[in-house]
C-alpha cells in the first residue's frame, strides 16, 4: 500500500508541472484542436471526424521514469489546492483541458477493419459545466440496475437524466438446473422497451459474456444508437450482432484509455484503464449535471499485469481530488480478506503442472480470460507441445485477441484436432471450453464420452484453470467425477494455485474508495451478502451509512447533489431463451417444463361428437409417471370424468346450438377445461401432478343423432327435402367419416 502510495504522489507531483489549461481552453474554444491540427471545428460539435485525440498518460503509471509532458505556458500551473477552491464546473473545465493536452500513442496497433474507432469529442474550456443544464437547475439522477444485483452475471445498468438514457453493458447469466432447455438468462427489459425513445447509446467496460452477451438479443428489441467500448469487447460484440443479423441496428465505436466520448447531451464518458482478468478492461467516469460518477466496471489491482496495460491509479486520484458524487463498485470479492493475487502469479504453477504431465494435456479456462489463455500457449511454445482449440468460443477469442495483439504465439502452434495423431501423447495440449460444467461445452462432451474426435485414457492429464462460479459448482464436481472415472488425472482445486480471481478482494475495495473519495457510495455486482460487506468496508472508510445505498434489481436510485435514496421501482426479473434463439420463453412454457421434468406427462385422445357424445373410449397414455395404480383404472377414471364432464358441461362451449357444426363450438375452451378437470383427478385421486395434455378430435353428429335435433321452421325445396329424408334414415350403429357423411347429405339435398 506504501508502494502504491508513494507511486501516486510521484505521479501527481509530474502532474502539477503541467501548465494550466487556459491558453489550451481558450484555443479549444474557438475551434482549435492544436494537437492534431489548426483546422476550424465548429463549437459544440459532438462528434468531430478527425484523428482522435488520446492520452497518454497511462505510460506516466506504467514507466519507473516519468514521461515528459509538454508545457503550453510555463508560467500558469494550477496546485491541487487552486483545484479544491473551484467550483464543479471549473473543475471539469480544468479537467478536460489537461486530459487533452497530451498524446495517447497505443503500444497495439489498433485494427481498423473489425469495428470504427471513436472520433474524439473536443470540448471548449467553457463548455463541459453548462451544457449538460437546459432549465437553470440541477435535477435527479436515475440510476437503474436491470441486473447483477443479489445474484452473479447479467450485469446491466441504466442511467437516465430528463428524457435520455444511457446504458451501461448488458450481459447474461447462465440458467440454473431447473430452467430445462434454456441456454440464456436475460435481464427484463420492459422498461426499456417502454421507453426505447430515450434511448441515446450504450458504454462497454469490457468484453465478459456477462457483460456484453445480451446487446444481440436486446438489439432485436430497441434501437441502441451507437455503442463505446474497448477494442477487443467490440470485435467480440461485431461477431455475436453479424450471428444474430442485428448489425445494421446500431453503430459500434471502439474508444482507448482516457477518451472522452459523448452519449446524447446528458452524459460525458472518461474511459479509465483498469486491471481484471480479461484483456482492454475499463472504469468509466461518467459526467453529469449533477457531478461525476465513477463505475468501476468489474476490476482489481493488479500492479504486475500480463499485457503490461496498468491501472491508472493517478486518473481515480485525480477524480478523488476534485470530487466525485457517485462511486458504483463491483462487490463480488468483498467477502475475501487482503488484496487479490496477481495474474502472473498463476504463470509457475501451471508451468509446474504442464511439465508433471506424462501424456496429453487437456486445459480448461474461460474463452474469456485472455491473460490466462495467452500464459497457456506460451507454457506450451517453452515446452514443446502443439496446441489444438475446442470450442467455437474460445476459437473465437483467440482469433481477435492475436489480431489486435494481446495473444502473441507463432502460427505453427496451432494444429487442427484430426491431426493431433500425428503427434506423440506428451506433445500434445488441448485448450478446451467447459471450465463451468455448461452441457454443451466440449469439456463437457468429453467427460461422458459423447465427444466424437476426443476420448479420454489413462495417461491423459486435465487442468481446470478456473474455479465454478456460484451455481455452477455441481456441474463442474461432476464433470470432474467422470474425467476421473475415465482414467485422467485432473488438476483442480485453490489449493494448486492454478487459478486467481479477476475481481478485487477487501483491500482493494478500500484502495478504491481511498483514491476516489466518493459522497455517495453503491455497491453492485455480487449477492446480497457481498453488497452488505463492501457497504461495511466503506462506511468503514468514512462514508455515512445515510449516503449509500443496497438495492435490488428494478430499483431506481435517484441521486441528487445533496442526496441519495431508493424510489419506485420498474419491471425486474429475467427472460428466458432457449435452443431456438426464437423468441423469449414464457413463464408458463418453463412451468410446463419443470413439470414435465419432475412428474411426467399424461395424454388423454378422444373423439366428440358436435351433439358432445363419445365416438368411441378415450385413449390413455402416460410417459415419465410413476405409480403404483393399475393403469387400467386410471383409464377407466379418466373415461369415467369424460363422460360426465359431455354430460353435464358440454352446452357451454357450443355457440350456435341451432346448427351445431364443428365452427359453433369451442374446441379450444373446451380442451382447457378438460385438462384442468383431468389434472384435479389425477391430484386427487392418483396423488400426482403430471402434465396433462388433451387431444380432441371433433366429428360431425351421425344422421342417427341429428334425427334428433329440433327441425328449422318451414323449410321449403331442397332444404325440405334434404330435412325430410333425414327424418326417414335408419339408424346406423356406427358413425360413418365426416367425408362420407358430408358427401351423401349434399346428394340427398340436391
Amino acid at each position: 500500500m506504501t508502494q502504491v502510495r508513494k507511486r501516486i504522489r510521484q505521479q501527481a507531483d509530474s502532474e502539477s508541472s503541467v501548465a494550466n489549461g487556459g491558453e489550451l481552453a481558450s484555443e479549444l474554444a474557438r475551434g482549435v484542436n492544436p494537437e492534431v491540427s489548426a483546422t476550424p471545428i465548429a463549437p459544440g460539435s459532438k462528434n468531430v471526424a478527425a484523428k482522435d485525440v488520446k492520452d497518454s498518460s497511462r505510460d506516466d503509471v506504467r514507466r519507473s521514469a516519468p514521461s515528459v509532458i509538454r508545457k503550453r505556458n510555463s508560467n500558469s500551473q494550477t496546485t491541487p489546492k487552486k483545484l479544491l477552491q473551484a467550483d464543479h464546473a471549473a473543475t471539469l473545465d480544468q479537467s478536460f483541458a489537461q486530459s487533452t493536452d497530451r498524446t495517447f500513442s497505443p503500444s497495439i496497433p489498433m485494427s481498423q477493419n473489425l469495428v470504427t474507432a471513436s472520433p474524439r469529442t473536443n470540448f471548449s474550456a467553457a463548455q463541459p459545466s453548462t451544457q449538460f443544464i437546459s432549465n437553470g437547475k440541477p435535477g435527479t439522477l436515475k440510476i437503474i440496475p436491470l441486473g447483477g444485483l443479489h445474484e452473479i452475471g447479467k450485469n446491466t445498468c441504466i442511467f437516465e437524466y430528463e428524457d435520455e438514457i444511457m446504458m451501461l453493458d448488458a450481459g447474461l447469466a447462465f440458467p440454473t438446473d431447473g430452467m430445462h432447455g434454456i441456454q440464456i438468462v436475460l435481464p427484463d427489459m420492459t422498461y426499456l422497451r417502454d421507453n426505447r425513445e430515450k434511448i441515446k447509446g450504450m458504454i462497454v467496460t469490457h468484453g465478459h459474456e456477462d457483460h456484453i452477451g445480451g446487446i444481440a438479443f436486446h438489439l432485436k428489441q430497441v434501437d441502441i444508437p451507437v455503442i463505446y467500448g474497448p477494442r477487443l469487447a467490440m470485435a467480440l460484440l461485431s461477431d455475436k450482432l453479424e450471428e444474430a443479423g442485428v448489425s445494421d441496428r446500431t453503430e459500434i465505436r471502439t474508444v482507448g484509455p482516457r477518451e472522452f466520448v459523448r452519449v446524447g447531451t446528458k452524459f460525458l464518458v472518461e474511459f479509465i484503464r483498469n486491471t481484471h482478468s480479461m484483456a482492454d478492461s475499463f472504469s468509466v467516469a461518467i459526467h453529469t449535471p449533477l457531478g461525476v460518477v465513477i463505475h468501476t466496471g468489474d476490476f482489481k489491482f493488479d500492479h504486475t499485469p500480463v499485457d503490461g496495460e496498468y491501472f491508472d491509479l493517478q486518473r481515480l486520484a485525480e477524480y478523488g481530488e476534485k470530487g466525485v458524487l457517485c462511486l458504483i463498485s463491483d462487490s463480488t470479492n468483498a467477502e475475501i480478506p487482503g488484496f487479490t493475487p496477481s495474474e502472473k502469479s498463476v504463470y509457475p504453477n501451471l508451468e509446474r503442472a504442464f511439465a508433471k504431465a506424462p501424456g496429453r494435456l487437456l486445459v480448461t479456462t474461460f474463452a474469456s480470460s485472455v491473460h490466462r489463455v495467452n500464459m497457456i500457449l506460451d507454457i506450451a511454445h517453452k515446452q514443446g507441445r502443439v496446441v489444438s482449440v475446442l470450442g467455437r468460443s474460445m476459437l473465437n477469442t483467440i482469433a481477435h485477441a492475436r489480431n489486435l495483439g494481446y495473444v502473441k504465439c507463432p502460427d505453427d502452434l496451432f494444429v487442427p484436432i484430426h491431426e493431433l495423431q500425428n503427434y506423440p501423447d506428451h506433445k500434445v495440449v488441448i485448450l478446451t471450453t467447459g471450465s463451468q460444467g455448461e452441457p454443451l461445452s466440449a469439456l463437457t462432451r468429453i467427460s461422458k464420452g459423447e465427444h466424437r474426435q476426443i476420448k479420454i485414457r489413462n495417461g491423459d492429464t486435465v487442468v481446470l484453470s478456473a474455479n465454478p462460479i456460484p451455481g455452477n459448482t455441481i456441474a463442474v464436481v461432476n464433470t470432474i467425477d467422470r474425467l476421473m472415472m475415465l482414467g485422467a488425472n485432473v488438476v483442480y482445486g485453490r489449493d494448486k494455485g492454478i487459478h486467481v480471481s479477476g475481481h478485487g478482494s477487501q483491500e482493494d475495495h478500500k484502495l478504491m474508495i481511498s483514491l476516489t473519495r466518493p459522497k455517495f457510495f453503491m455497491p453492485v455486482h455480487g449477492e446480497h451478502r457481498m453488497l452488505v460487506k463492501h457497504a461495511e468496508i466503506a462506511q468503514s472508510l468514512g462514508i455515512p451509512a445515510d449516503n449509500m445505498v443496497i438495492i435490488e434489481n428494478g430499483d431506481v436510485v435517484e441521486l441528487t447533489q445533496d442526496s441519495i435514496k431508493i424510489g419506485d421501482r420498474v419491471p425486474s426479473g429475467i427472460e428466458l431463451v432457449d435452443a431456438s434463439r426464437s423468441g423469449v420463453v414464457s413463464d408458463r412454457a418453463l412451468r410446463e417444463r419443470q413439470q414435465l421434468a419432475n412428474e411426467g406427462l399424461v395424454t388423454v385422445a378422444a373423439s366428440i361428437y358436435s351433439t358432445g357424445q363419445l365416438a368411441c373410449d378415450p385413449q390413455v397414455h402416460m410417459s415419465g409417471v410413476v405409480s403404483s395404480i393399475d393403469p387400467s383404472k386410471l383409464t377407466g377414471a379418466i373415461g369415467a370424468t369424460l363422460k360426465n364432464f359431455l354430460s353435464n358441461r358440454f352446452e357451454r362451449f357450443v355457440t350456435n346450438p341451432a346448427r351445431r357444426s364443428d365452427d359453433d363450438i369451442d374446441w379450444g375452451g373446451l380442451k382447457v377445461e378438460l385438462e384442468r378437470e383431468f389434472q384435479r383427478l389425477l391430484r386427487r385421486d392418483f396423488v400426482g401432478t403430471p402434465q396433462v395434455v388433451v387431444l380432441v378430435q371433433p366429428i360431425a353428429a351421425p344422421i342417427s343423432v341429428r334425427r334428433d335435433r329440433p327441425a328449422p321452421a318451414a323449410p321449403t325445396g331442397n332444404t325440405a327435402v334434404a330435412a325430410a329424408t333425414d327424418s326417414i334414415a335408419p339408424e346406423s350403429p356406427a358413425a360413418p367419416s365426416g367425408r362420407r357423411r358430408r358427401r351423401t347429405a349434399a346428394s340427398v339435398a340436391s
